[in-house]
C-alpha cells in the first residue's frame, strides 16, 4: 500500500526557565550530580560498534581543572578509513529507505531530546563546554530539537516541489542522495550545530563520517545515544576521533567523498577546500562544500538609537557564552554623543555579571573552552593594556588557576583598524570605536571594509531613513542582519543562519536551503503518446 504522507507541523521548542523551585531545576541539578559521579569512557562508533584503541585522552571541565569528566579513545587515519567503509556499506539500504521512515527516526530523536534525554544533553553541555543552564537549554535542547523537527518539514517541502506538465507528458523531479559519503566536522561551541552537521545530510538519505571537536566529545556521546535510541541504523552515522589533518587527509583523499559539512575556522575550511581542489580529478563526483566559518560581528548605533537598548545588545551579544559564538558582537561603532550613556549602562550590566562554574546558576559568565583559547585571548588583552592608543574600560582580568576564566573585557579605540577590530578573537572581548555623530555614512563604509567576515551584524536606530541607509550600504556585510536587536540568537525556521565572504558558503542552516545541498536532482519525463513520425511542419513544401 502507498500513501502520500504529511509530517507533523513543527513548532519551536519552548525554552524552559529553570527558575528556583521548578521541577526542571531539580532535574538538571540531579543529572549533573549523576554525571560527575562517574568518569565516562567514550569509544568511537564505527558501523554501530564501539571502537576502543586504548589511547585514552582526558576530558576535563573547562571551569574546573580537577574534574575529569571522561576519557575518550583517540583514533588514527585508519579509523577514518574504517568509518568510510562502514558508511558506504550502509549507503545502499539507507538511501533506498523511504523518506517517511527516515523522518520517523529524527522525529523520534527530537522527542527523546525533548523528554528523557533533555537534562542529560544539557548537563553534558554545561559540564563539558562550560555553558550556563540558559545557554545549554537554548542550544543543546531547544535548537537541537528544532533542527530535527523543522528539517523533516523542509525535506517534505523539497520533495513536494514538482515541475509543470502538459496533456501527454508527466514530468517528475526526484531528489537523490549524493553518491558517496559526507564528511562532517563540527565545533565545540554549539551542541546543536554538531547535531545538525551530522544529521542534515543523513535525513536526505546520505551516510556520514562525523568528526566532532575534541572539546565537544562529551556531549557528542550523548547525541550518539539519542540516535541509537531513535533507531538510526548502524553505519549510517559513524563518530570518529583522530587528529585533524590526519583525518582530513584520509577523508578527502577518498574517491567516494561526496561532500563536506563543516563549522569551524576560516583557515581550516580554506585548507579543506584546497585539498579538495588538489584531489578533484580523483573524485567520482564533484563534492559539495558547505561551511560556516569565522565572524567579526558588529553593532553600529545611529545617533537616534536608544542608548540602553544598545548597551543591552552589547552586554548580551558580546558576552553570553563568553563570546564563544560565531555570531557574537565583537566590534561596535557608537556615536560620540551617545558613548558616555552607553558606557554607563554597559558598566552597570557588567558589574552585575557573576563569573564561575555553570553549576552555580547565578553565574552569567563561565570559562572559555581550553588553555589554547585562554592564552590567545589573554595575549590580546595584555597587548591592549600596554598600547597607549587604546584603553581597557572594563574587565581585563583573568586567571587559569581553577578554570579558564576571563572577565568580560571592553576595549576602547580611536583607531577603526586596531587589531581587535578586524581579527576574530572568539571570546569575551568587545572593541568599541567612537565616531563623530555627523560621520554615520562614512562609518558604514568602515563597517563594510574593516573585516573580511560577513556573518552577523546589527543596526540600532529610531530614524527609519538611517535604518534604510544601513540596510542597503551593509547588504554584503552580514548573512544575518538585525535591526534593533543583538546579532546573536538565530532561531531555526525563523532566521536561517549563515554568512558569506570569509564567513562561509551561506547555505543557511535551519532552512530548506541547507538540505538542498545534500541531494542531487533527477528530472524524469514520461511521454504517454510518443511521436511516430519524425517530420516537423517546417519541412513541408509551400
Amino acid at each position: 500500500m502507498i500513501s502520500i504522507s504529511t509530517p507533523p507541523n513543527p513548532v519551536n521548542e519552548e525554552v524552559r526557565s529553570y527558575k528556583p523551585g521548578s521541577q526542571e531545576r531539580f532535574e538538571i541539578i540531579e543529572t549533573i550530580r549523576l554525571l560527575k559521579e562517574q568518569t565516562t569512557e567514550i569509544p568511537m562508533i564505527i558501523g554501530g560498534k564501539e571502537i576502543k584503541t586504548g589511547n585514552l585522552v582526558e576530558i576535563r571541565a573547562p571551569h574546573d581543572h580537577q574534574t575529569v569528566l571522561a576519557r575518550y579513545h583517540n583514533g588514527t587515519g585508519e579509523h577514518i578509513r574504517q568509518a568510510i567503509d562502514a558508511a558506504l556499506a550502509a549507503r545502499s539500504q539507507w538511501s533506498e529507505t523511504s523518506w517517511e521512515q527516515r523522518a520517523s527516526v529524527f522525529l523520534k530523536a527530537a522527542s527523546l531530546l525533548s523528554g528523557p534525554f533533555r537534562y542529560k544533553i544539557n548537563a553534558a553541555t554545561m559540564l563539558g563546554q562550560s555553558k550556563n543552564i540558559h545557554q545549554a537549554e537554548i542550544d543543546a535542547a531547544a535548537e537541537s530539537i528544532d533542527f530535527l523537527n523543522f528539517n523533516v518539514k523542509f525535506m517534505a517541502d523539497i520533495y513536494a516541489i514538482q515541475p509543470d506538465n502538459n496533456r501527454y507528458t508527466w514530468n517528475r523531479l526526484e531528489q537523490r542522495p549524493l553518491e558517496g559519503f559526507i564528511y562532517a566536522v563540527s565545533p565545540y561551541n554549539f551542541t546543536s550545530i554538531a547535531l545538525n552537521l551530522a544529521t542534515a545530510p543523513i535525513l536526505m538519505g546520505n551516510v556520514v563520517v562525523w568528526k566532532p571537536a575534541q572539546t565537544q566529545i562529551y556531549s557528542a556521546k550523548v547525541l550518539m545515544e539519542v540516535f541509537k535510541a531513535a533507531g538510526l541504523p548502524d553505519g549510517v552515522l559513524n563518530m570518529v576521533f583522530a587528529p585533524g589533518k590526519e583525518a582530513a587527509d584520509v577523508a578527502l583523499g577518498n574517491p567516494a567523498l561526496a561532500g563536506i559539512h563543516f563549522t569551524g575556522s576560516t583557515e581550516v575550511f580554506q585548507s579543506l577546500w584546497t585539498a579538495v581542489g588538489n584531489n578533484i580529478k580523483n573524485y567520482r563526483t564533484f563534492p559539495r562544500l558547505v561551511g560556516e566559518t569565522g565572524g567579526k560581528d558588529y553593532v553600529i548605533a545611529h545617533p537616534s538609537a536608544r542608548p540602553i537598548e544598545v548597551a543591552t545588545a552589547l552586554s548580551r551579544g558580546a558576552f553570553e557564552y563568553q563570546g564563544q559564538k560565531c555570531s557574537a558582537a565583537s566590534r561596535a561603532y557608537i556615536p560620540e554623543s551617545m558613548w558616555p550613556i552607553v558606557l554607563c549602562h554597559l558598566l552597570d550590566d557588567l558589574r552585575q555579571f557573576k563569573m564561575g562554574s555553570p553549576e552555580d546558576f547565578s553565574n552569567f559568565i563561565n570559562a572559555v573552552i581550553d588553555e589554547k583559547a585562554f592564552d590567545k585571548l589573554t595575549g590580546f588583552i595584555k597587548d591592549a593594556k600596554n598600547d597607549p592608543d587604546v584603553e581597557v574600560v572594563a574587565g581585563g582580568n583573568f586567571s587559569k588557576e581553577t578554570g579558564y576564566f576571563i572577565e568580560p573585557t571592553v576595549i576602547l579605540t580611536r583607531d577603526p583598524n586596531y587589531v581587535t577590530m578586524h581579527t576574530e578573537l572568539f571570546g569575551p572581548v568587545l572593541t568599541v570605536y567612537i565616531y563623530p555623530d555627523d560621520k554615520f555614512l562614512e562609518t558604514l563604509d568602515l563597517v563594510d571594509n574593516t573585516s573580511p567576515y560577513a556573518l552577523t551584524g546589527a543596526i540600532f536606530a529610531t530614524d527609519r531613513y538611517a535604518i534604510d541607509q544601513a540596510s542597503r550600504r551593509l547588504v554584503n556585510t552580514a548573512g544575518n542582519f538585525y535591526i534593533n536587536d543583538k546579532p546573536t540568537g538565530a532561531v531555526v525556521g525563523r532566521q536561517p543562519f549563515g554568512g558569506s565572504r570569509a564567513s562561509g558558503t551561506n547555505d543557511k542552516a535551519g532552512s530548506m536551503l541547507n538540505l538542498l545541498r545534500w541531494v542531487s536532482p533527477r528530472t524524469i519525463k514520461e511521454c504517454f503518446l510518443p511521436p511516430v513520425d519524425h517530420t516537423y511542419p517546417f519541412l513541408l513544401k509551400q
